[in-house]
């Protein structure tokens, strides 16, 4: 039985049956995990990295995928199907589960983080641990030179829309009362590579000393409705416009 092998494989880590559920579930449950995050996730990698083999082995068996960034100490699973950077695609008609949808403020705020992180390591205000710390000023300024938008009026929507991106270990900040000054400060995650290509980034012309020219483009093409995301599933065949680009800036 499965339940018998997974304990002799176990053993010979010293890591018991329920420690190996409480990881197995936190990442079914979370999707990834980051070691700098908190001393449970900390602990929780830790003994992942005990047992990696053992793990990824019994979540293949659902079709799910591990990516791995020993460098960073995080790990993000990939849904059946999903599009994983630097692997051959793989068609599936499964979806939910890991899959869920991102909202248009979501997204939005997704792009802006990571044209704020390129610019960051062109700078070199990249910390040793790969974080890139960035005023919540300076990207409420991105979200309207790049994409015409604003983040939500209301302060409640604005709290959940940071917390959604904390929750997918993309920011951290400290608490909901920092989002209410633009003298707030946030800090980005080495993840939000693996979120939005570079070709998106080519195809918005995002440099140091680019005109800038995509804000009247992005007002003219609605964001993508219903992104859905493993956190990073894009769908949509690629296109010429900035909205079929959108489509795909949450890769897998």
């Amino acid at each position: 039985m499965l339940t018998n092998y997974l304990e002799d494989e176990l053993k010979k880590d010293n890591v018991s049956l329920d420690e190996f559920s409480e990881l197995a579930l936190r990442l079914m449950n979370y999707g990834v995990l980051c070691r700098e995050e908190s001393q449970t996730e900390q602990i929780l990698y830790d003994r992942f990295l005990r047992i990696e083999g053992l793990v990824e082995e019994y979540l293949a068996l659902t079709g799910i995928r591990i990516v791995h960034d020993p460098r960073f100490a995080y790990l993000r699973l990939y849904p059946p199907g999903a599009r994983v950077p630097g692997e051959e695609d793989v068609n599936s008609p499964l979806s939910g589960g890991l899959r869920q949808r991102l909202s248009q403020d979501e997204v939005a705020l997704v792009l802006v983080l990571r044209v704020q992180y390129e610019k960051a390591l062109r700078e070199g205000r990249v910390d040793e641990k790969g974080y890139v710390t960035e005023s919540l000023e300076a990207i409420t300024i991105a979200l309207k030179n790049l994409l015409s938008r604003k983040l939500p009026e209301k302060m409640m929507d604005r709290q959940q829309l940071f917390k959604r991106l904390r929750q997918m270990r993309l920011i951290q900040f400290n608490g909901n009362d920092s989002l209410e000054t633009g003298e707030s400060w946030l800090r980005i995650h080495p993840m939000i590579l693996g979120f939005v290509s570079d070709d998106v980034l080519q195809s918005l012309r995002v440099d140091a000393d680019a005109d800038m020219d995509v804000g009247s483009r992005a007002t003219q093409e609605q964001l993508p409705r219903g992104v859905e995301e493993d956190v990073t599933e894009g769908e949509a065949e690629q296109g010429d416009e900035l909205a079929g680009d959108l489509e795909e800036l949450l890769e897998d």
